[in-house]
């Protein structure tokens, strides 16, 4: 039984050992690349009209904010004005009157905030589902047989194709946006 287990270990190890010096003559004949898929992200013409087209839709509710702002600082300086001549209970009222426009200014802010960020992380996620189809798209195109993305401790500048993949992405966009 132990000579089995020291036979079989052996076999395991030549096997091994067998394709440890194979694999470097076949890795030289793969086409491998590198992409830096947020830095791609971040650099494509579409995630300019993304944020822009962003902004655009949330530019209403922007300006409903500033304006109940803008309200809330008047009538506090006015009632920091007025306070030496208010009377008890008019006082109260101002200061509640206060109260009431500060917190709803913080629920239009937190509503705002977490509305935009809800929409960008669906749009970052329909931008990260395009760059990886406009990747796999260049890579079959170029004959590549593997694209290695996050994870890359250390990349040559030979290997790394992401500043092709984003000139292709340029182009197909100009030309999307062209018809």
């Amino acid at each position: 039984m132990k000579f089995v287990k020291q036979h079989v270990v052996k076999v395991v190890a030549a096997v091994a050992m067998a394709g440890v010096f194979a694999m470097p003559a076949a890795a030289q004949e793969m086409k491998i690349g590198v992409v830096d898929l947020q830095a791609l992200i971040r650099n494509a013409p579409q995630t300019k009209v993304t944020m822009e087209a962003l902004q655009e839709e949330f530019a209403p509710r922007q300006r409903e904010f500033e304006a109940k702002s803008k309200e809330y600082e008047d009538l506090a300086a006015k009632t920091q004005k007025d306070l030496a001549v208010m009377g008890e209970t008019e006082r109260r009222n101002a200061e509640k009157d206060l109260r009431e426009l500060q917190r709803d200014l913080q629920r239009l802010q937190s509503e705002f905030q977490e509305d935009f960020n809800l929409r960008q992380n669906e749009e970052i996620g329909k931008l990260q589902r395009s760059m990886l189809k406009e990747v796999q798209d260049y890579a079959e195109q170029e004959g590549y047989d593997l694209i290695v993305g996050d994870g890359v401790l250390y990349v040559n500048s030979a290997v790394n194709i992401t500043d092709d993949v984003l000139r292709t992405v340029e182009a197909n966009h100009q030309a999307s946006t062209a018809r």
